[in-house]
């Protein structure tokens, strides 16, 4: 007898800016508050998803996910759910080592084939000091088949800093990853994706 393949759905959610996202500076792993900005984003993502049946949110530890991620059960508790947020140390962001803090423009012109690297081949980018984006790759790859198998017939809601929620993003669609540029500042903004994973 064959089985059919089942989609999951998988709702990616990014942040609310932090003052690093608004300055166009990376951020990595520093583990950074919402800004003003960031919090009205949070809430409006929240308000926008509060039609949709959310049972767990899966955080990264970084306190703007968290942040993100409490407003959206609060909000799916204002409409009579039982929703928990439960952290994912895997779901951390990728580690910019030596480049933690530095401008995304500062980069392009202090180091123009680096910054190529990571527009035109992503997969083998790699920050001096830091983490490649092939390992982080496999680091969370686990932990996403993991949440997957826990939200089975629900609507998976994960809340991710970038570039990592566009990596986790390009594991779950099948696709090519984008250029780590486009996809380093969060702003709060969501897309559901339909996964096989």
């Amino acid at each position: 007898m064959m089985r059919t393949a089942t989609l999951t759905r998988v709702l990616m959610v990014r942040p609310g800016a932090t003052d690093f996202d608004e300055q166009g500076r990376m951020k990595g792993t520093l583990d950074m508050p919402l800004s003003d900005r960031g919090i009205e984003q949070a809430e409006s993502v929240a308000r926008e998803l509060a039609g949709i049946r959310l049972k767990t949110i899966f955080s990264s530890p970084c306190e703007s996910a968290r942040e993100t991620a409490k407003r959206i059960a609060d909000e799916q508790r204002a409409a009579g759910r039982d929703t928990k947020i439960k952290v994912i140390d895997a779901f951390r962001n990728l580690d910019h080592g030596l480049w933690h803090g530095k401008l995304i423009d500062e980069v392009r012109r202090n180091h123009p084939r680096v910054y190529r690297q990571g527009s035109e081949r992503p997969d083998d980018f790699c920050p001096p000091g830091g983490e490649p984006v092939a390992e982080a790759k496999a680091r969370v790859i686990k932990a996403v088949r993991k949440c997957l198998k826990r939200g089975r017939d629900e609507v998976v809601a994960m809340v991710i800093p970038e570039p990592m929620s566009t990596i986790v993003q390009s594991l779950l669609s099948g696709g090519e990853l984008s250029s780590v540029w486009k996809s380093e500042t969060d702003s709060a903004t969501w897309s559901l994706v339909e996964t096989e994973l």
